[in-house]
Order: C-alpha cells, then structure tokens, then sequence
C-alpha cells in the first residue's frame, strides 16, 4: 500500500499540503493502523517524535509519517520484527544512510541460515539474517494458507 488512503485528486490527503502536520487519527487512518498501534511505535522507536501540544495531542510531521508508513511496511509486508526493525534505524542513523530503510544490502544468495558470511560483518550481516527470516516467514505463511485451504476442501467434501 504505497500512499495515504484518503487522497485528493491532486495528491494531498484530508485536503490538506503535503508539508501539513497530521493527527494521530488522520495517520492511523492513512497507515491502516490503530491510534494505539501508532503510540505503541513511538515507544519502541525514538525516531518518531510527534509534536504535542495541549492535552497531549500529537501533530505529525510529513517525515514522521513516511518514517511510519516504512516502519509498518517492515513491520506488516516484510515480516521483520520490533527489535529487527529498531536495529535497521540504529544503522541507518549511524551511516547515515538516506535510503528508504526497505533498500537495505542484501546476503549473497549462497548464504543459508542464519550465519553471515566473514567478508559481510557489522550491520550488513544483520540486515540479510533479518531479510533471511523475512522470507522464512512469508513462505511459512503461505504454506499455512495452502493447508488451510486443503483443510477447507476436504471439510467441504465431507
């Protein structure tokens, strides 16, 4: 899901410039999250700071929420974890890296498991053992669908 939900024909959404702060609910709205799931984030990730004001409400920036629009696609379509996603923003600020945190280096494809290669070390190594578990766990996912699916058929034949 690339984009908020609720855009204009001219690509701003709620009617508002793209540079506009945004509301908790009008990002939970836009990232199909709860308000929760979004408080719960900034908790586990320092980068997120959301202006608050009065009453403790809190004004998005843009970068906040393409930050979380990234955080959930990790989170949600790459299957990384909380801790695995935390460390990517670690490195990324540590390089200083600029790039959209989901175009990080890639293993080389005869590594298997969870054992980095000696030539990649540091950051590099981790993010291929995440991307490595990312991927088990989408094809896992699937295998479940398929045995549910059979499951389905054979109750349904019965």
């Amino acid at each position: 899901m690339s984009g908020p939900l609720h855009e204009n024909g001219d690509g701003r959404a709620h009617g508002k410039s793209a540079a506009a702060f945004r509301t908790i609910s009008e990002v939970a709205l836009d990232l199909d999250v709860a308000q929760h799931v979004l408080r719960f984030w900034e908790s586990k990730f320092p980068q997120v700071r959301p202006l608050k004001r009065g009453g403790g409400r809190r004004y998005y920036r843009p970068e906040d929420v393409d930050l979380l629009r990234q955080i959930r696609t990790l989170l949600y379509e790459e299957g990384y974890t909380i801790r695995g996603v935390q460390k990517l923003l670690k490195t990324r600020r540590v390089q200083g890296d600029q790039e959209p945190l989901g175009d990080a280096p890639e293993l080389p494809a005869d590594t298997s498991g969870d054992e980095a290669p000696e030539e990649i070390v540091g950051a590099e190594a981790l993010v291929g053992v995440e991307e490595d578990r990312g991927a088990r766990l989408r094809s896992l996912r699937d295998e479940l669908i398929a045995l549910r699916n059979q499951l389905r058929l054979a109750d349904s034949e019965l």
